[in-house]
């Protein structure tokens, strides 16, 4: 017996958006299924924004059809707000607002019912942590308190579909695991998240990536097949001066990409076995002192970089 289709949440198709002479987005299209984490990589300016705009219904593409929970967002953009909820990268909460009664507003804007919106938003608080932080001022939050209270916001009407436009950016890493933990109970209470972030361990968690280059998806998978999917082999070369690495290795045969990462170069061969004593013999040539060689599984950022063919996805 073959399992049912999966439910599709958010359909786009072909979509087309230009500022100017400028053509933001080019004919993307995507399927994505009810209870996904879907996330949008792509460098500045790949039209990740945009997309987001486009799918919440704050901005009409020029060309294309976007569906949300079969509600056609293009036609019916009022309607379609109910079942979504948009948190762009500047949430616009009330500094001189409680946290508590930042919450009611949005609840009030979103229709809640005061009982509803009582229950609601201590169910909320209480999965944030932010419970003992109810009655201060949302300008007295620190960064990745005011990002969980944007969250909680957010999701005060229970949508079923949440758009979250680079939400943990410059979110401290003990702020960004407590929102991640978050969003994995939504996607387990079948709520669809669509995310864009700059963060590669972020984009690792994500069910499905689509990798956004110059306002097109390059490629769209889930992160193992992506991973795998990637040509060449891939090197981590560690050494003291790791600058002199990547000016040794950067033009040398056979060397697909050489990529800067912190104190070491992820080198992208396209022949591990061949290129290996080439690596070795030329680091060894350009007197690059103790430099160790190992292969390892590429990241996201590797395969970003090796599909796209240049550039880096933050």
């Amino acid at each position: 017996m073959n399992p049912a289709p999966a439910a599709i949440s958010v359909h786009a198709q072909d979509l087309v958006r230009g500022f100017g002479a400028v053509q933001a987005v080019r004919g993307v299209s995507f399927d994505i299924e009810r209870g996904e984490i879907f996330g949008l990589v792509g460098p500045d300016g790949a039209g990740k924004t945009t997309i987001m705009r486009m799918l919440a219904g704050v901005l009409r593409p020029d060309a294309g059809r976007i569906s949300l929970e079969n509600i056609d967002v293009i036609a019916a953009p009022e309607r379609a707000k109910a079942a979504l909820s948009y948190m762009p990268q500047r949430f616009g909460l009330y500094e001189d607002l409680s946290v508590a009664e930042n919450i009611f507003f949005y609840g009030e804007l979103f229709g809640v019912s005061r009982k509803a919106n009582r229950i609601r938003s201590g169910e909320l608080l209480e999965a944030a942590g932010l419970v003992p932080f109810r009655d201060r001022l949302a300008g007295q939050l620190s960064g990745g308190m005011k990002q969980k209270l944007g969250l909680v916001c957010a999701l005060i009407h229970t949508p079923r579909v949440l758009l979250l436009d680079e939400p943990t950016t410059g979110v401290d890493p003990v702020s960004r695991r407590d929102f991640w933990a978050i969003l994995y109970s939504l996607r387990e209470s079948g709520v669809t998240i669509v995310l864009s972030t700059a963060y590669m361990d972020e984009a690792e968690r994500c069910s499905r990536l689509a990798l956004l280059h110059t306002g097109q998806i390059r490629q769209c998978d889930t992160p193992a097949r992506l991973k795998q999917a990637m040509p060449g082999a891939l090197f981590a070369i560690a050494a003291a001066d790791p600058r002199a690495v990547h000016g040794a290795l950067g033009d040398a045969p056979g060397v697909l990409s050489a990529l800067l990462m912190g104190d070491r170069v992820h080198v992208r061969v396209d022949d591990a076995a061949r290129r290996l004593p080439e690596l070795q013999a030329r680091l060894a040539g350009r007197a690059v002192a103790h430099a160790t060689i190992t292969a390892i599984e590429p990241g996201i950022e590797d395969v970003f970089v090796a599909l796209v063919g240049s550039g880096s996805p933050t």
